[in-house]
């Protein structure tokens, strides 16, 4: 047994003596200090021999373990000082350094945000629902029958005969109203989906907002003042804008208000920026809501159109290319 240990001491000191990295250190001491490495072998090998033998190997094995480990963590705080300075000498202090850039909030989202807050200050609340929905939720329950014309209007991504991803955020207003009694004041924003021919002026993808307000003795006046306050909130009081006479199967009467845009060096023109009108009787059976005591009006727009009006971008498809040329001008 002392034969071993004074061999395995002289291998041990062949080895390290060959050592010139962190990971062949790593290496060498797996082979003789890990767990089931040559000197804890010699251990067990220990508890086989006699008493009279084991005070004088107890001893030699102890001083070989204790030697391998001195000069193990030796060689490593060596090895890594030298690391060390490596680095160091590599890192060339003459070097400009290098400045951190900070994210920012999608031009999108950042329209959002202010439509939310203009909305929250006029005492609307905020609900979101699923992008997946009910045929029903998202057509007929908003007064659109089966085979009604007005459904032509949307072009749909259905999933099956009974689901879709929604054509627009009016389906959670089926939602809160089915669950809510009047008087509701919210607005509803989120991704819509339209099989659409991608161009400058349309996506299949975009964002909506839209609002409901139903109570008693509700007014389409009260709608025009509503959405006037939002509009010089938003584009500023000089804003010109104008409602037109429309048709949407779940609101009657229907319009849509225009804004006026005249773009530097062009020629200047009327603009939509969203619908609106008192909420259709039917829509209000169709949630559980008496129309004989409850009224209310109800409005929708797309944020990708609303920023494109206010900050003069006239490609749309350019809100989905992340080119971080055009994001850093927000």
């Amino acid at each position: 047994m002392i034969d071993k240990i004074s061999d395995t001491r002289k291998i041990f000191d062949e080895d390290i003596s060959k050592v010139n990295n962190l990971q062949a250190l790593e290496e060498l001491r797996i082979k003789y200090l890990s767990r089931k490495g040559i000197i804890p072998q010699l251990f067990d090998l220990f508890k086989e021999i006699s008493k009279e033998e084991k005070k004088i190997v107890g001893k030699e094995l102890n001083e070989l373990k204790n030697y391998a480990q001195q000069k193990y963590d030796e060689l490593k705080s060596k090895l890594e000082a030298e690391e060390k300075t490596k680095k160091e000498l590599s890192l060339d202090v003459t070097l400009p350094g290098r400045i951190k850039t900070i994210g920012s909030k999608h031009l999108i989202t950042q329209t959002l945000d202010e439509i939310k807050n203009i909305f929250k200050g006029l005492g609307f609340s905020v609900y979101e629902g699923p992008e997946l929905e009910s045929d029903y939720n998202n057509f007929e329950a908003l007064n659109f029958p089966a085979d009604h014309p007005a459904r032509d209007m949307q072009d749909t991504f259905f999933i099956n005969q009974n689901f879709l991803l929604r054509t627009h955020t009016s389906p959670v207003q089926i939602r809160l109203m089915k669950s809510k009694k009047p008087p509701i004041r919210a607005i509803m924003p989120g991704k819509v989906y339209r099989n659409e021919v991608i161009s400058a002026k349309s996506y299949c993808l975009f964002h909506q907002v839209e609002g409901l307000y139903v109570d008693k003795d509700v007014t389409f006046a009260e709608l025009k003042g509503t959405l006037i306050a939002f509009l010089k909130q938003f584009f500023g009081d000089d804003v010109k804008y104008r409602f037109r006479a429309s048709f949407f199967p779940f609101t009657e009467p229907s319009a849509e208000m225009d804004v006026w845009w005249q773009p530097k060096g062009k020629e200047g023109r009327w603009l939509e920026v969203l619908g609106c009108g008192m909420v259709d009787p039917n829509v209000l059976i169709n949630v559980g809501i008496d129309p004989e005591e409850y009224v209310g009006y109800a409005f929708g727009m797309g944020i990708e159109r609303t920023a494109m009006r206010k900050y003069g971008i006239d490609d749309i498809r350019i809100l989905f290319d992340s080119d971080v040329r055009f994001l850093r001008q927000f």
